[in-house]
């Protein structure tokens, strides 16, 4: 994060501490030893960088995203992000509100697997197959005020009843999971109440599609 004048600007890392010829891939191949691991082309001498996109969703609808860094060194593994421990210092375990530095971000923790399956989402899924979890991202621009690309994660679990009677499904709307949450098909991990983990993630939103 970078104030300037004020304003604070969303600007993560993507090189550090290398020279521009070590990492001039403008065509791709690039040494993810020397650059972020979303970047899948970088051109020094033009001045650009492609970074992938990740699709979630909000509201019920597709969204693609950029994930760059996290406060949590076992989730920017998983996520292909930087370990930025000082996003740490950012307030969780609260719900969103128009000054709050963050914002809520959903994810499955054993939602069901299999990229076949249309219901895929979730952490086992993404280990298991390598490909994203389908996360589930609160107020996002263009529809709440109260939209950060700083986000607060809350896990969640499905219980094995709700599994064994066949709940289990793809969610793609915040008040959808806290619905659930209060009907007692989601829990924390392992059964723990559920809420933040304590963990935040920059995720800045780049597009929501109709």
């Amino acid at each position: 994060m970078v104030n300037i004048d004020g304003i604070i600007y969303d600007a993560p890392i993507v090189a550090f501490n290398v020279p521009a010829a070590a990492i001039n891939f403008p065509n791709g191949n690039v040494d993810y030893t020397k650059v972020h691991d979303e970047v899948v082309a970088i051109d020094p001498v033009g001045g650009t960088v492609t970074l992938q996109l990740v699709n979630g969703f909000s509201f019920g609808r597709p969204v693609w995203y950029l994930t760059m860094d996290s406060s949590d060194p076992t989730v920017a593994a998983i996520e292909g992000a930087t370990y930025a421990p000082l996003f740490g210092n950012l307030p969780t375990g609260a719900d969103d509100s128009f000054g709050s530095p963050i914002e809520r971000i959903f994810i499955a923790e054993n939602g069901s697997s299999d990229c076949a399956n249309p219901q895929r989402q979730g952490l086992d899924a993404a280990i298991t197959d390598g490909f994203r979890p389908n996360n589930t991202f609160g107020g996002i621009p263009t529809l709440a005020l109260d939209y950060s690309p700083a986000w607060d994660i809350n896990l969640y679990e499905w219980t094995q009843d709700a599994i064994d009677k066949g709940y289990r499904q793809q969610l793609r709307e915040e008040f959808q999971i806290l619905t659930y949450v209060q009907d007692g098909l989601l829990t924390g991990p392992n059964g723990t109440p559920f809420g933040s983990i304590g963990v935040v993630n920059n995720c800045p939103i780049v597009e929501r599609l109709n």
